[in-house]
């Protein structure tokens, strides 16, 4: 899963202030309620000593950010220094969520975040296309134009010339398609993108998806034409995209929790559960992928360095740490997570492990030939 762009909080300086709030503007008193909303937040914030700094950043996240498109939220993160994550999400959080602690809290960017890997879209037709490039909150746009002409063929063959028109009209669909798969090819190799959505008639696609690089066909999506006709926008295309990223992600999910089953199953050693066995293999780097189920209320301890984390005091001090922090286990476990290089997944469905925590690990660790699997549930939801 893709968690990279949490990495560079386990760099940054805390304590950290998280937050997700409704960020949606659809009303006439929407501006109004946001600066109620925000002087409370205020208050809180000065109430937990945070940097005034801090807050004034928080604040321009918050109050000046491009606005949301209907009913959405927004995730800040921000640590000593200022704004670490500032991202819209694809629906409002049920309640406002501030917390200000030596973590950053994540978690929720996991399910509601709407930040996707480089992507492009293509709406194509036999003249040319309108291409749009994603990566990281950047957006380019390009319109391609084939210099291919005529595109279409006479609607009778009862004239002279009849098949020299024909043999010209289908070299100028190749030329156009090629000059498309061209740019197409270009902008996925400037992006790394993983996905290409492709969207047109069934002819358009199929001849620009002929003259596209295998390693890039096997990147696209293909999406339909508008009824009505002409090249769709990426706008009217939106609900169709989502559909597709969200089926990847439970796809993705679906692969790693079958893995643990199956690696639980037969007692590799490669699949542990519980916060004794997780935090082990946390402190020992041998994590890599971390499932966090229902942790509620759970706390850790840790030591100064707030990647040294334990089930409790004992444990750590057993460990060679000295206890130095209290924290809520869905912010300190993430978080050594992803900076010991790990991913970190929330399962679907009605899934539950011992203390609301697993792992899939690198390697085996002594002691885990006969891990603890899933306590009840299911890897599919």
């Amino acid at each position: 899963m893709e968690t990279e762009r949490f990495r560079r909080l386990a760099g940054a300086p805390g304590p950290f202030v998280s937050l997700y709030i409704d960020d949606t503007r659809d009303t006439h008193d929407a501006e109004k309620q946001a600066a109620a909303r925000w002087s409370a937040i205020r208050r809180h914030l000065e109430d937990s000593e945070v940097a005034e700094h801090v807050i004034g950043a928080v604040e321009r996240a918050v109050l000046h950010s491009r606005p949301a498109v209907g009913r959405q939220g927004r995730a800040v993160i921000a640590g000593s220094e200022g704004v670490l994550i500032n991202e819209l999400l694809g629906s409002p959080p049920a309640i406002t969520v501030l917390r200000v602690s030596d973590y950053p809290y994540f978690l929720p960017l996991l399910e509601l975040g709407t930040s996707r890997p480089a992507y492009v879209f293509a709406a194509a037709d036999l003249l040319g296309a309108d291409l749009t490039m994603h990566r990281g909150g950047i957006v380019v746009h390009e319109t391609v134009e084939g210099e291919g002409y005529p595109v279409h063929k006479p609607v009778t063959a009862g004239w002279n010339g009849y098949g020299d028109l024909q043999h010209t009209t289908e070299e100028a669909v190749r030329m156009n398609a090629r000059a498309i798969a061209d740019r197409i090819t270009d902008m996925v190799d400037r992006c790394n993108a993983e996905l290409v959505f492709l969207c047109g008639e069934v002819r358009s696609r199929s001849d620009v998806l002929l003259e596209m690089p295998q390693r890039i066909a096997e990147c696209v999506v293909s999406l339909p034409a508008r009824a009505q006709g002409g090249r769709p926008t990426e706008r009217e295309m939106a609900d169709l995209i989502d559909e597709e990223f969200e089926r990847r992600r439970h796809d993705a999910t679906s692969v790693i929790m079958a893995r643990f089953e199956a690696e639980d199953g037969r007692g590799s050693g490669l699949a542990v559960a519980g916060l004794r066995a997780v935090c082990a293999a946390l402190r020992d780097g041998a994590v890599a992928t971390l499932i966090v189920g229902d942790l509620g209320g759970t706390t850790v301890v840790s030591g100064p360095g707030p990647t040294a984390v334990a089930p409790d005091a004992d444990t750590l001090s057993e460990w060679g740490e000295a206890p130095y922090r209290v924290a809520l286990a869905d912010e300190a476990l993430p978080f050594a997570a992803v900076a010991g290089d790990a991913a970190v997944v929330r399962p679907f469905g009605d899934v539950t492990f011992d203390d609301g925590v697993a792992a899939l690990l690198r390697y085996p660790q002594a002691g885990s030939a006969r891990p603890e699997g899933l306590a009840s549930g299911s890897a599919q939801s």
